[in-house]
């Protein structure tokens, strides 16, 4: 349920020897950075990327879980406060331990605060007040329309955007499993409208705000840390303005939704941005965006097993078409099979992750949130290089 991410560095699992920079937190935005110093090059993580793989998609997928769970005892602006507060605490300490300060500048601070509300409180306040209508499964399967909406928005937005046959077809075939998921031929029964309606726009919400991050903090020097504890910070700064507000002191602390909520925080926000940076910068974007296709798959499960949430036919199969239309809106072959430069959408994890930015090569590179996003979540986009011939 989004912050410039390291380079990446070459390795046999990149498709050029030239590193890459993903750029703001939970959704693609400019061009390569400048090469890692030679620590960051030797230095090799203790973990196999592929487990770090997981657990992330395991954290992104239970965050609707953890929603679910907190807003059964909380107000939805008191989850989404206690979820940027903990996810800004375990990314403060992070930039403590790397010696990493904030970025510089009003103009910067100024951006960054629109990119905190588009990408981190706006999308997890609707996401909150929607689980308090629908199941947390249904919430996963919206989170992962953020493509389909980026598409959308980018080919009126962006006009380095091309729009490909595959790519138009992705969007259509998409927004059909949405149809399918709500059950349209029999007039959307069951399925709480106003509730579905927040979930799509918190969806929405991310790729909004990844083109304003695309157009305002393009070719900034600051490192992903930087600017995304800035970013989480101005978004903790706004729930504390807007919560007490529209809410009351709890009267009460229950155990359960209380861990839910720091968790969420602390796990599926803080360290789900710093765990999906190590694996883009580690195998790169392309690899490290295939963990959205397997959040909505963890988020049902869980939904259903843990929290015995109802699961009709039509789930499940509108879920696998949503995802088979946001796969080929992030296609990178143009409809006459040549290569073609795009400028795909992330699809966010629930950390509201902006989109990584997409390379001068043709390449089109992202991450998810802000998956995660969510995003994920803001990167840091270089300046971009000539093309590799």
């Amino acid at each position: 349920m989004s912050t410039a991410p390291p380079s990446r560095t070459p390795s046999a699992s990149s498709p050029s020897a030239a590193p890459v920079a993903p750029a703001l937190p939970g959704g693609p935005a400019a061009a390569p950075a400048s090469p890692p110093p030679p620590s960051a090059v030797v230095r090799a993580p203790r973990v196999d990327w592929r487990v770090r793989f997981a657990v992330l998609a395991v954290v992104w997928g239970f965050s609707f879980l953890l929603i679910k769970v907190g807003t059964s005892a909380y107000a939805p602006f008191q989850v989404t406060f206690g979820r940027l507060l903990f996810g800004t605490l375990v990314l403060a300490a992070a930039m403590a331990v790397r010696r990493t300060g904030l970025p510089r500048g009003a103009r910067t601070w100024a951006h960054l605060t629109v990119a905190a509300f588009f990408l981190n409180a706006l999308p997890f306040s609707l996401f909150a007040f929607a689980e308090l209508t629908i199941p947390s499964t249904l919430a996963g399967i919206c989170n992962a329309t953020s493509p389909l909406w980026g598409m959308a928005l980018s080919l009126v937005a962006l006009s380095e955007d091309r729009p490909t046959r595959r790519r138009v077809a992705g969007l259509g075939v998409g927004f059909l499993g949405v149809l399918t998921v709500l059950g349209a031929w029999q007039g959307f029964s069951g399925v709480d409208t106003t509730g579905t309606a927040l979930a799509l726009l918190a969806s929405l919400s991310y790729p909004v705000g990844w083109i304003y991050v695309r157009r305002t903090l393009a070719g900034r020097e600051e490192s992903h840390l930087s600017l995304t504890g800035a970013q989480l910070l101005l978004a903790t700064a706004q729930l504390a303005v807007v919560t007490p507000l529209f809410t009351s002191w709890p009267e009460e602390f229950p155990l359960l939704p209380m861990l839910a909520v720091v968790a969420l925080g602390a796990l599926g926000t803080g360290f789900a941005m710093l765990l999906q940076y190590g694996i883009v910068s580690e195998v790169g974007p392309t690899t490290g965006q295939m963990v959205t296709y397997f959040i909505p798959v963890i988020a049902t499960a869980a939904g259903v097993t843990l929290l015995g949430e109802q699961l009709s036919w039509n789930t499940p199969v509108g879920a696998l078409i949503v995802l088979m239309g946001a796969a080929l809106t992030q296609s990178r072959t143009g409809s006459g099979g040549s290569r073609r430069r795009t400028l795909t959408t992330p699809t966010p994890g629930p950390t509201g992750a902006t989109p990584a930015r997409t390379s001068s090569d043709s390449t089109p590179t992202q991450t998810p949130a802000h998956t995660a996003p969510g995003t994920a979540h803001p990167i840091r986009p270089g300046r971009r290089r000539a093309p590799q011939r």
